[in-house]
């Protein structure tokens, strides 16, 4: 028979096993600690992270346009229209469009088959996500390589962010030689747009006419800019090209951020080309397109109203309005508008 000493140890035993137990079953077992993978790089020092919402601190959008102009354009294949211009081992084309991309190595280019002297100039577009500061993606007409030194081009340009800001979409004039040499004279105006243009593709196209210059995001018209004079406005014919280049000298911040190979490869995706004008070799009947329901061109009220919504709410730099600017070089700025919102060119 035990002694009472040890039957006491054993009872105390049972008692502490039994209270265990119990508070194992109240509590369940323990969780694993949560997942800290991160499949994104940590930002650069110094940059803060971005906001959940990339930078776009509203979900407004414009009003409907009424009219919808890449309806009237099918979509083309991308070697229908279009070839390598420089970095071919820096792009890949397949069923669902075309990928370039920008490293320390080369960025790449791509040039329409033909030039055009009118016409409508379209591509869904999706850009990389995260810091792209110094990176340009741009989908342009220009005539550079007939007229080196005095050439005209017509822009969009998505410059690249860090990581606390929204990109930046850039359109931009150039007329006979107002980009080329030291004294430089742009026509540039720039939005926030309205979406995270990482999250999808979205439509950009420029419509290009004798009378006016249409910029198009998702078909809503975000800035006209007119013929007032021969001298302000291209009339050469262009051929259409789309890049991605190291501008870190100028395109984030008038260059305080460059671009941060880091995080390279930059890349952004093209599809949906549309493309349909009157070519350089056209007969002179060939007709201008339009981005409007009136085959006159212009825009209609509805158009007018998307347009003014765009500039009121998401335009950050218009060059008629930079009051630093020597705008006797830029003579269409003359009668310069109160508000923003009322420049509608």
């Amino acid at each position: 028979m035990p002694s009472p000493s040890l039957f006491f140890v054993i009872i105390t035993l049972a008692l502490f096993l039994s209270s265990s137990i119990a508070a194992a079953a109240k509590t369940g077992p323990k969780k694993p600690p949560p997942n800290t993978h991160n499949h994104h790089p940590p930002p650069p020092p110094n940059h803060p992270r971005l906001p959940r919402q990339h930078g776009i601190t509203t979900t407004k959008a414009p009003p409907h346009p009424g009219y919808l102009p890449s309806s009237k354009f099918k979509p083309t294949s991308f070697r229908k229209c279009y070839r390598n211009l420089w970095g071919e081992g820096h792009q890949k084309l397949d069923p669902s469009g075309l990928t370039v991309w920008l490293d320390r190595a080369s960025g790449s280019g791509f040039k329409s088959l033909k030039a055009y002297r009118s016409g409508y100039f379209g591509a869904s577009i999706k850009l990389q996500s995260g810091y792209t500061a110094g990176v340009n993606t741009a989908f342009y007409l220009s005539n550079n390589e007939a007229h080196r030194g005095k050439h005209d081009e017509v822009d969009i340009e998505f410059l690249g962010r860090t990581w606390k800001e929204p990109y930046t979409l850039q359109t931009n004039v150039y007329v006979r030689g107002s980009g080329d040499g030291g004294n430089i004279v742009g026509r540039e105006a720039r939005f926030h747009l309205w979406f995270d243009p990482t999250k999808h593709f979205h439509r950009y196209a420029i419509l290009w006419n004798p009378k006016e210059i249409i910029f198009l995001v998702d078909d809503i018209p975000i800035r006209r800019y007119e013929k007032k004079s021969i001298t302000t406005f291209p009339t050469r014919p262009m051929w259409v090209y789309g890049s991605i280049w190291d501008a870190s000298d100028w395109a984030t911040d008038d260059g305080k951020y460059k671009t941060d190979y880091t995080y390279q490869p930059f890349v952004s995706q093209y599809k949906s080309f549309r493309l349909a004008g009157c070519s350089s070799s056209a007969t002179p009947h060939c007709r201008p397109v339009s981005a409007s329901p009136y085959r006159s061109g212009g825009l209609s009220k509805k158009q007018l109203m998307a347009m003014r919504w765009v500039q009121k709410n998401r335009m950050v730099y218009h060059y008629c309005m930079d009051t630093t600017r020597d705008h006797s070089l830029t003579p269409e700025c003359k009668k310069l508008p109160k508000k923003k919102e009322n420049i509608l060119d």
